[in-house]
């Protein structure tokens, strides 16, 4: 059985829906959690009634502007959590541990695309505490046997997206205004690019790890860049609606351009299915 935190989040919850032999466990109740509880506490009781040979980690706190709020609550899901969670890992000899990782561990691009050599250095909290967290699973596994595999998403999007959230990313911002009839407002001049992935995606390359038992980081994007500007007249688009796009004053040490490499992922056998445009209509307006 494999054993899935975070299953009230877009990932966990996707991931939950394909792995019929798992258990959820989030500190928050949902449809896809089993257990309730947190990751930092003592959860092992919970679990005595399962036979957990996997665990794929998707548990933590994902917001940039709350971890430079509050930095040391940040560090206590995405690190100390992490270590709760690979000590019961260890203490039960479990063969596989995925970390869903992200690619805010690079910071700033020193060059494009960006492989999983390029320099690590996070510019929130966030980013540093989910490179840690990476680093402890990765030393867990070469110390303790345990197959231990990252997976470094890009620009993750799907319908379980909450634009209510002042978090919440991009696209779904700019879906919940246009349906709303609202201007789509760009932080900047828009030219600013990401690599947006279909959680589909995601969930596809955590299975190809898992089946392979493959060990070590990895990319997860498309390996293509689409500007803000493009992102908006898309949604303008397929919204049906004739919604002004306005441009507000950039955001401090955004940064300008991003975009994944995904040669090694290639190598196992991952085949990007995400069409931004039908995707986007598909999720959000049909």
């Amino acid at each position: 059985m494999i054993l899935i935190t975070g299953t009230s989040g877009q990932v966990g919850s996707y991931l939950k829906e394909e792995f019929n032999n798992s258990v959820g466990m989030d500190w928050r109740a949902s449809k896809y959690t089993e257990i309730v509880k947190d990751i930092r506490e003592d959860f092992e009781p919970l679990l005595k009634n399962y036979e957990i040979e996997g665990i794929i980690h998707c548990a933590a706190q994902v917001s940039v502007v709350k971890s430079v709020e509050d930095p040391k609550e940040d560090s206590t899901h995405n690190i100390l959590g992490t270590i709760n969670l690979l000590e019961y890992a260890r203490k039960h000899d479990i063969e596989q541990f995925i970390y869903i990782s992200s690619a805010a561990i690079y910071g700033q691009p020193a060059y494009l695309p960006i492989d999983e050599e390029h320099p690590k250095n996070p510019e929130s909290p966030y980013g540093l505490s989910k490179l840690t967290g990476e680093r402890y699973a990765l030393l867990y596994g070469k110390l303790y046997g345990i197959k231990v595999a990252s997976i470094r998403p890009f620009n993750i999007f799907s319908p379980r997206q909450d634009p209510k959230n002042p978090y919440s990313g991009v696209i779904s911002i700019f879906v919940d205004r246009a349906k709303h009839g609202q201007p789509l407002v760009i932080d900047g001049d828009g030219t600013q690019t990401r690599d947006f992935v279909n959680v589909h995606d995601v969930v596809q390359l955590i299975k190809l790890v898992m089946t392979k038992k493959a060990t070590g980081a990895y990319n997860c994007g498309t390996g293509k860049e689409t500007s803000i500007n493009a992102l908006a007249e898309i949604i303008r688009e397929i919204s049906g609606k004739k919604v002004e796009i306005k441009h507000g004053p950039p955001r401090p040490g955004d940064i300008k351009r991003s975009y994944a490499s995904i040669e090694k992922v290639g190598a196992l056998g991952f085949e990007p299915r995400t069409n931004l445009k039908e995707d986007l209509r598909r999720f959000f307006f049909s």
